[in-house]
C-alpha cells in the first residue's frame, strides 16, 4: 500500500503540473454548468482522465467512482474515489486555493488519501497503518483542546439551502466561541489543513464523496476524529461531515448538534 501511495502521489504531481499551466486560461466559452453555482471545465475533465488512465496503470483492479464520470468502472472490491480539480470556481476566477483528491476503499473502508493542493506544491498523503504526511514530512492534528482556541474551517451550501436557518445560526456561535472562521473553497484543502494542525475543525453539509474521502481518511491517520452531524461514520457518503483533532472534538460536535 505504500509502495502504491507513493506513486499516486506522483501521478498528481504530474497532473497538478498540466492543471498549473492550464491556469489563467478560461475563457466563459469553456465553462459548462452542471447545475446551480456548480461548475467545470475542460481542465476537470482532462484532469480526470489523466488521472483515471495513471491509476489503471498503478493498481488495474480496482474502479472508480468520479467526480466527472469519465469512466464507468466499479470495482468488486476496491474503488479509487476522485475529485480532479476541487475548487473549480476559484480556478475559474484564478483565485489559488484548488487540488486533486485521490482515495481508495476497500469495501467501505478507506484505505489510502492523498490531496496535492497545486498552487503551494502541497501534497498531504496517508496509506492503511501508517501516518499522516506533507512533503514527506510526518504531520499532526493541533493539540488546542477547546473551541475557544480553535480556528475553524467550513463552506457554503450551494445548491441545498434546506438546512440554511440553522447553518447561519451555527455560523454566528463559531464568530462568537472561537478565534474564527475560514472558507478556502476547496473542501479537501480544508480537510488537509485539519491534518497538518493549521485548523483546528472543519464542518460541512452537502458534499460528495469526492470532497471528503481523501482528507477524511488523511485526518484520521493524523491522529484526528471524523463523524458526521449525528456523531456517526456516515461522513463518506452521507453528505455531513465533522472533522477535528481529538482534543477538542467532543466540544465540536456538541455544538453542531445543538444546531444542526
Amino acid at each position: 500500500m505504500e509502495s502504491v501511495c507513493k506513486q499516486v502521489v506522483e501521478l498528481t504531481k504530474e497532473v497538478g503540473s498540466f492543471i498549473r499551466a492550464e491556469a489563467g486560461k478560461i475563457t466563459h466559452g469553456n465553462i459548462e454548468v452542471k447545475g446551480s453555482n456548480d461548475f467545470v471545465t475542460y481542465v476537470d475533465k482532462t484532469s480526470e482522465i489523466k488521472l483515471v488512465a495513471g491509476l489503471e496503470k498503478i493498481f488495474p483492479q480496482a474502479g472508480f467512482i468520479t467526480e466527472e464520470k469519465t469512466i464507468n468502472k466499479i470495482g468488486e472490491e476496491y474503488n479509487w474515489i476522485i475529485d480532479p480539480l476541487d475548487g473549480t470556481t476559484n480556478f475559474i476566477h484564478s483565485i489559488p486555493c484548488y487540488a486533486i483528491s485521490i482515495a481508495l476503499m476497500r469495501n467501505k473502508t478507506l484505505v489510502m488519501g492523498v490531496i496535492y493542493e497545486i498552487n503551494l506544491n502541497e501534497c498531504f498523503y496517508a496509506w492503511e497503518n501508517s501516518g499522516a504526511y506533507l512533503n514527506g514530512k510526518e504531520i499532526h492534528v493541533s493539540k488546542n483542546v477547546s473551541l475557544e482556541h480553535s480556528l475553524l474551517a467550513t463552506g457554503f451550501p450551494y445548491y441545498n439551502y434546506s438546512k440554511m436557518n440553522e447553518y447561519i445560526e451555527l455560523f454566528k456561535y463559531f464568530m462568537i466561541h472561537t478565534r474564527g472562521l475560514r472558507r478556502l473553497g476547496s473542501a479537501a484543502t480544508d480537510l488537509a489543513y485539519v491534518a497538518c494542525g493549521r485548523f483546528e475543525g472543519f464542518y460541512e453539509y452537502s458534499l460528495q464523496a469526492w470532497d471528503v474521502a481523501a482528507g477524511a481518511f488523511i485526518v484520521q491517520q493524523a491522529g484526528g476524529r471524523v463523524v458526521d452531524f449525528k456523531g456517526g461514520e456516515d461522513f463518506v457518503f452521507g453528505k455531513e461531515i465533522i472533522a477535528s483533532n481529538a482534543l477538542m472534538a467532543d466540544e465540536f460536535l456538541v455544538a453542531i448538534k445543538k444546531f444542526m
